[in-house]
């Protein structure tokens, strides 16, 4: 490791003293979990290991956040040569070593090596692995030189890693707070700070602490809904939107919750995300009935806003509908394109909104969106989950939120980019 290379203090104790069988660090966001590992555990454990029984694994929520979190840091420390990009098979190669990069929305891929011994194993974002999968990977490490380290910010009390944490396990652990890195610019800090006052978040990933998430999810917005309206009209009274694109989510319910449809325009530079119209319609719809809505509220946001629709993407698990609305833009000879959304997890999507909230980068149109400022105002945490659950007993529109959120999850990783140059602005 590079001599100049500065660590903080925390960051120095974990690589001295992290040599149990399990090895974690929890804590406040952005406080140099990951940095350290990417830069010397992951390599180090790794190489040590080179020659000796077992299998390697990286494990995270998916294999899209493994790339972000782990391949992509660690290529640029190390080079693509030394760790090359997660191929077909969900391999690594890594210091010469085979590393299998497996994210853990698919349990039916990690089963797979259900019979397998793991030499080494890394768990990116620990709290948000299913339970089954973490189970399974408890099992793997049946080797004496076995080890796993993990990262992750804390969710509840009652959280099954919480509890493994507290239980008869091998294990070294480090608590963080966002004041344990030394390294973050005080502008970042204390816009952080104020971004998350007020909220479960604020306990979570500035003070590292575990607490239930209760309540309404978006708070700020709720309490004052108005204060993101977008009012910037012409002369002529039409809207004077940003140059960018513009994209239809669609969510598909059942009878007890409803077709929801949310359109938003997305910036070029993703400074703004503004919702331009919603609509939901309730009932037993058939196909053919539901094509021909999706078809006259894209026409309705075409003529209101002047603008082509981009793309309309509904629920990515409806492939006849999806199919079926596909014909019908087709025959209306526009160049929409029409695909199955992108789906983060639930609670990076909600991050996400809640940021573009706190950072004044969610806008609406108050004449075209009743529907969607209802939906998000009302948004509830389920206090009875003893993880962190979006409630979704048809008492609260979370097709419309769905809606809302397929129409830029696309474009999360881009959005999320915006808001951590934000965090380093005079805000």
């Amino acid at each position: 490791m590079n001599n100049e290379i500065e660590l903080s203090r925390k960051q120095a104790e974990y690589i001295n003293n992290a040599n149990h069988r399990w090895n974690g660090k929890v804590g406040a966001t952005q406080c140099g979990k990951t940095y350290v590992d990417t830069l010397f555990i992951i390599p180090n454990r790794i190489i040590e290991r080179i020659g000796k029984k077992g299998l390697n694994f990286i494990v995270g929520v998916s294999k899209e956040t493994i790339t972000r979190n782990i391949i992509e840091p660690l290529q640029e420390i190390y080079g693509n040569k030394a760790v090359t990009d997660i191929n077909s098979k969900n391999v690594s190669m890594m210091f010469g070593e085979k590393v299998y990069c497996l994210g853990a929305d698919n349990v039916g891929r990690v089963a797979k090596f259900r019979g397998a011994r793991a030499k080494y194993i890394y768990i990116d974002e620990v709290y948000d692995i299913n339970k089954e999968v973490f189970e399974l990977l408890k099992s793997r490490l049946s080797f004496e030189y076995s080890m796993c380290d993990f990262a992750g910010n804390p969710q509840s009390p009652t959280h099954y890693v919480e509890e493994f944490i507290n239980s008869n396990v091998d294990i070294y652990l480090q608590r963080y707070t966002i004041f344990d890195n030394p390294f973050l610019p005080k502008i970042y800090v204390d816009n952080l700070c104020k971004e998350y006052e007020g909220t479960v978040y604020y306990n979570r990933y500035i003070l590292g602490q575990w607490c239930n998430a209760e309540g309404l999810i978006y708070t700020r917005f709720a309490n004052e809904p108005t204060k993101y309206i977008y009012d910037k009209k012409r002369e002529d009274g039409s809207y004077d939107l940003p140059s960018g694109i513009t994209v239809i989510g669609i969510d598909y319910g059942g009878t007890k919750s409803g077709q929801a449809f949310v359109c938003t325009r997305i910036s070029a530079d993703y400074k703004q995300v503004i919702v331009l119209g919603s609509e939901k319609h309730y009932g037993d719809i058939d196909p053919d009935d539901l094509e021909e809505l999706e078809i006259q509220f894209a026409k309705k946001m075409m003529f209101k806003y002047n603008t082509d629709i981009d793309y309309m993407l509904p629920d990515n698990e409806e492939v006849v509908l999806i199919r079926g609305l596909k014909r019908r833009v087709q025959e209306e000879g526009w160049n929409t394109i029409v695909r199955g959304c992108t789906k983060e997890p639930i609670n990076d999507r909600i991050d996400c909104g809640r940021t573009m909230i706190s950072y004044g980068i969610l806008s609406y149109i108050e004449e075209e969106c009743k529907i969607f400022v209802e939906a998000l105002s009302s948004a509830l945490w389920d206090d009875n989950a003893k993880e962190d659950t979006r409630l979704d007993d048809f008492t609260t529109d979370i097709d419309t939120i769905d809606a809302w959120e397929y129409s830029w999850c696309r474009y999360i990783k881009q959005l999320n980019d915006m808001i951590n140059r934000r965090r380093l602005e005079d805000v």
